[in-house]
């Protein structure tokens, strides 16, 4: 808390400075501004000056989200949260760039840098006339890890890897920040801390993370841009860590505050702190919950939208029950005044971004940025018998699939200005139109008791879907097919989408969308051929949706509403138009078919759902199937935001393309590379498995344990991390040591210029812990012209070596031989050397002195919990029979006597050496507390323990909790 330390020293300096000032209300346009209106003084001296002349009421008014003006010292409102993940969202038109972890395949931290500073200064100007909901504290960029790639939220990260989310959510953050942390363009809030990879129960479920994964994996993505003052701080993430929630996690100052010296402004996610003393029963009361949240080093509190009455209640109820002091008040209300000092807004004319204006927002340049990202973060991922690039020459082409002719985008996108999809960039390309073919069904339901068909609206408007006699153009419906039998019904009638608005069926929708993406259908066919039509709108997965799901007549003028299943209409699917048959026309003959199939944004996973199926939907595989066998001349393009089990399909086909959902310059990128105007220069930021089998559940966070990402994975992955196909070839030479990192020499072959990410992979051979099978620890894209050579220099010192010791609870580079490695990506490596480092050598673990349970080797049938509920973690073991391993362990002849802290249920402890069944040496009973935070010490006496080195193991009975332990 470097930055605390600091304030309380400046405020001691200045006091006989600042009282003469305290009675100064003057307004801002006195000859002599007060002290925190003046840009020439340090940012701590205006924060200090501004604080002391806030009340106490006031100083609680800006802990929350919305933060109040207040007019006797002419501050206007402030609100934090506008988000800014690919381009500012939820604003109105602005540049849509390319999804996070479309930006992140790039592999290009300079790019990044660039479109963070576009996003920044468009940003600004949305923010110029500070409107309604003004605030420059950014929400971005997402630096949770890509471990499971199942997760909904895939889409807003950047990758499996830390050492390359840090360099890019560290590049982002500097264009968003302008660079200067003393005067901020805007203010980055990095998120969600800390291992939020999952949406099932997200606010419930807890994240165990044992001091090394936390050490080496989670923490080690968000600390380089902390560190870099590329944030202004971090946000507290939904789900629980070790047992306690995040929004209460001292690790907001123990650990992040300790990254820098510079003042960090912490916030809640939405609602995040109402969930406390809600549906986590963390603490009894919101009182008691924001106290433990600011004391643990929150600063603003997002909770009940824009009343804030609720929080200020909850703090005004912790001081009086002397929760809170008012030194707490005043540290958080600091950390918000000095984001507000380094944007500006003291200053005159907002200081120096102030000048920034509308204009910017989707500008030519940032037009040409946007093309220029979508096209550097596509990934080849195949290009059999060069299948790939298309010749222009080629007279008759079809684009056709799902998103041949549509961009979706997600819930943190902007609104587009314009949508340039794949058939119209490749139209734009040739310079003549282009057959196109959605490849899906379209459909009549027709109730087969009754004869009726289901018809929608005609106009823009739509209307309740409705029981009708005919089958014309209002009783069509286009049937797209998402995976995991959901699809979507979008009416001929009027080429909008059906969705539930709480009391109708309505075909008014332009897309899917919305917070609960009411959009969503099941057909379930029946053993009569027919189909019931089953409401699959997300809210119907939410513990309070207490309707039935299925569709049926509900008036006596056939108005469809929801009804209990014996009451669902059978639906007779007729097909009116083939969509596989119209895809096949479209592409027979032509000398080139370009399938486009992926994901909708909305369905396919996203915020509080995760996916539920990697591969393709299966009438989008059908569908290139049967496109590849009516032309041979076909390539794929698969436009998604994680990586996809292809099944067989990835063999069927000459050539793969993948792209995310990249923004409104989406068809001119992929014309570009598709056609060779572009190489491909995207590598992929994430193992893609070619089952769900090679992954464990995805709540298991112990990616040492369970061998997941390409660091510890022993399968053959479909596509392995740093994946990424040119269409030109290069050669690497020797790999060399030099100065503090190594060199290598890469030569273009091939016979176009080309951009290669030359990758450095590290392997320890040995070490007293389990280490991974490769590790990522530099990388760097270099641009290359036909046969030119380019010496690439990559940084690696002993430091970056080093490892989590859980034996002494720092850092350690273990002495040994080092395998370092450089290519292509994790399995394309062309060149090694070994490089013997003289480092240290663990010593055995001394058990006399206390071992904190949670520093164990290996475990079974255990979870990590929380200590207390203000800090700390123990080791609870689920079921009989739980062990820890913990490894190489000096015993001595005196060897007397386990003594161990214990709480939560009644119990044994149980020494044994060697194994979980090896021989025991002692049992230590345990009577039980009678709350799991109330700790008792229990000892036994030890036999059979002989002089030497040995694994122990502590076997634990059911229930118990343990936090500490000696052996002397």
């Amino acid at each position: 808390m470097k930055g605390r330390k600091r304030r309380r020293f400046t405020v001691l300096l200045l006091a006989p400075v600042m009282l003469a000032g305290l009675g100064a209300t003057a307004p801002a346009h006195a000859e002599a501004p007060l002290p925190f209106r003046d840009p020439s003084l340090p940012v701590d001296r205006r924060v200090d000056d501004l604080l002391d002349r806030l009340t106490l009421d006031e100083k609680i008014s800006l802990l929350h989200q919305y933060q109040p003006a207040i007019p006797r010292l002419g501050i206007q409102s402030f609100r934090t949260g506008a988000e800014a993940l690919h381009g500012v969202a939820w604003l109105g038109e602005t540049t849509v760039f390319p999804q996070a972890v479309g930006l992140a395949s790039s592999w290009d931290p300079a790019l990044m840098e660039r479109v963070g500073s576009a996003v920044g200064d468009e940003a600004r100007g949305f923010q110029h006339a500070r409107p309604a909901g003004w605030g420059l504290n950014l929400w971005a960029p997402v630096a949770n890890l890509l471990r499971d790639p199942r997760w909904g939220r895939n889409e807003e990260g950047y990758s499996e890897d830390p050492r390359l989310t840090g360099a890019l959510s560290t590049a982002y953050g500097k264009g968003l920040t302008g660079g200067d942390p003393d005067h901020l363009k805007t203010a980055p809030t990095i998120k969600h801390y800390l291992a939020n990879n999952n949406e099932w129960h997200r606010t419930t479920t807890s994240s165990d993370l044992r001091p090394r994964v936390a050490k080496e994996y989670d923490e080690a993505a968000f600390k380089p841009a902390i560190e870099a003052d590329a944030a202004t701080g971090v946000m507290s993430s939904y789900n629980l860590v070790n047992g306690r929630p995040a929004t209460v996690n001292p690790d907001l100052n123990d650990v992040v505050r300790s990254w820098t010296d510079r003042d960090l402004f912490n916030v809640s996610d939405a609602f995040a702190p109402g969930n406390i003393p809600g549906d986590q029963r963390y603490y009894p009361t919101l009182a008691e919950g924001d106290a433990a949240a600011l004391k643990a080093g929150l600063d603003s509190f997002t909770d009940n939208n824009d009343d804030s009455g609720v929080t200020i209640r909850a703090i005004d109820s912790a001081l009086d029950q002397g929760l809170l002091a008012e030194s707490d008040i005043d540290e958080a209300a600091s950390h918000a005044l000095s984001v507000r000092v380094r944007l500006g807004e003291f200053d005159p004319g907002g200081g120096r971004y102030g000048s920034i204006d509308k204009s910017v927002i989707n500008s030519p340049a940032h037009r040409r940025l946007a093309r220029e990202a979508a096209t550097e973060g596509a990934v080849l991922l195949k290009n059999q018998a060069g299948a790939l690039p298309l010749k222009k020459s080629a007279e008759d082409v079809a684009v056709v699939g799902p998103l041949s002719d549509i961009l979706y985008t997600d819930w943190y996108s902007g609104t587009l200005p314009y949508a340039v999809t794949p058939a119209d960039g490749i139209a734009a390309k040739l310079g003549r139109p282009v057959t196109t073919s959605e490849g899906v069904d379209r459909v009549t339901l027709r109730d087969a008791a009754t004869g009726t068909y289901v018809t929608a609206g005609t106009g823009t408007a739509g209307a309740p879907l409705k029981a009708g006699a005919t089958a014309g153009p209002a009783a069509r419906f286009d049937v797209s097919d998402w995976g995991a039998g959901v699809v979507t019904l979008r009416s001929a009638a009027n080429n909008r989408y059906v969705g539930y608005n709480g009391s109708a069926f309505v075909n008014d929708q332009v897309q899917p969308g919305g917070w609960y993406v009411q959009q969503q259908f099941k057909l379930e066919k029946q053993a009569d051929g027919t189909h019931l039509l089953r409401y699959a709108g997300y809210e119907t997965e939410e513990p309070w949706w207490s309707n039935p799901v299925y569709l049926g007549p509900t008036d006596a003028d056939g108005t469809l509403g929801l009804v209990e299943k014996d009451r669902a209409a059978h639906y007779t699917k007729d097909v009116v138009r083939d969509g596989v048959a119209e895809a096949v026309a479209a592409v027979k003959g032509k000398d080139t078919a370009v399938v486009v199939v992926g994901s909708n944004p909305s369905i396919n996973g996203r915020e509080a759902h995760d996916r539920t199926d990697m591969s393709l939907a299966p009438a989008q595989e059908a569908l290139v199937r049967a496109v590849r066998k009516a032309n041979p001349h076909t390539v794929v393009v698969v436009e998604n935001s994680y990586p996809t089990t292809l099944g067989a399909l990835q063999q069927e086909v000459p050539a793969v393309l993948w792209t995310s959902h990249a923004g409104q310059e989406t068809g001119n990128a992929l014309a570009d590379l598709l056609y060779g105007d572009a190489n491909p220069s995207g590598r992929l930021t994430q193992t893609w498995y070619r089952s769900e089998s090679d992954l464990p559940s995805i709540l298991d966070y112990d990616i040492i344990k369970s061998d997941r990402t390409y660091q510890y994975f022993k399968g053959r992955p479909l596509y392995p991390f740093g994946h990424g196909l040119s269409y030109t070839t290069f050669r690497y030479g020797d790999l060399k040591r030099v100065g503090d990192g190594y060199e290598v020499r890469v030569t273009n072959t091939g016979r176009r210029a080309g951009d290669e990410v030359v990758q450095l992979y590290v392997h320890q051979r040995a070490s007293r812990d389990k280490q991974p099978l490769k590790q990522l620890k530099a990388f760097k894209k270099v641009s290359l012209k036909p046969g030119r050579t380019s010496t690439v220099r990559l940084p690696l010192t002993a430091g970056d070596l080093a490892h989590w010791d859980v034996t002494r609870s720092r850092w350690v580079t273990e002495s040994g031989t080092y395998d370092v490695m450089v290519g292509s990506s994790a399995t394309d490596l062309r060149a090694r050397t070994a490089w013997t480092v003289r480092g240290e050598t663990i010593p055995p673990r001394d058990p006399a002195r206390t071992t904190r349970a949670e520093n164990f080797d290996d475990y079974s049938g255990v979870r990590l919990v929380d200590e207390s509920k203000v800090r700390g973690t123990a080791v609870g073991a689920s079921a009989d029979g739980a062990w820890l391993k913990f490894a190489d362990t000096r015993l001595g002849a005196g060897t007397g006597g386990l003594t161990a802290r214990l709480a939560g249920a009644p119990g044994t402890v149980e020494v044994r050496l060697g194994s979980p069944d090896g021989p025991l040496a002692g049992t230590a009973h345990f009577p039980g507390t009678s709350s799991p935070y109330t700790y008792e010490t229990v000892t036994a006496e030890l036999a059979g323990v002989e002089r030497g080195r040995a694994d122990v193991y502590l076997v634990l009975s059911g229930g118990v909790r343990l936090s500490t332990f000696s052996i002397r």
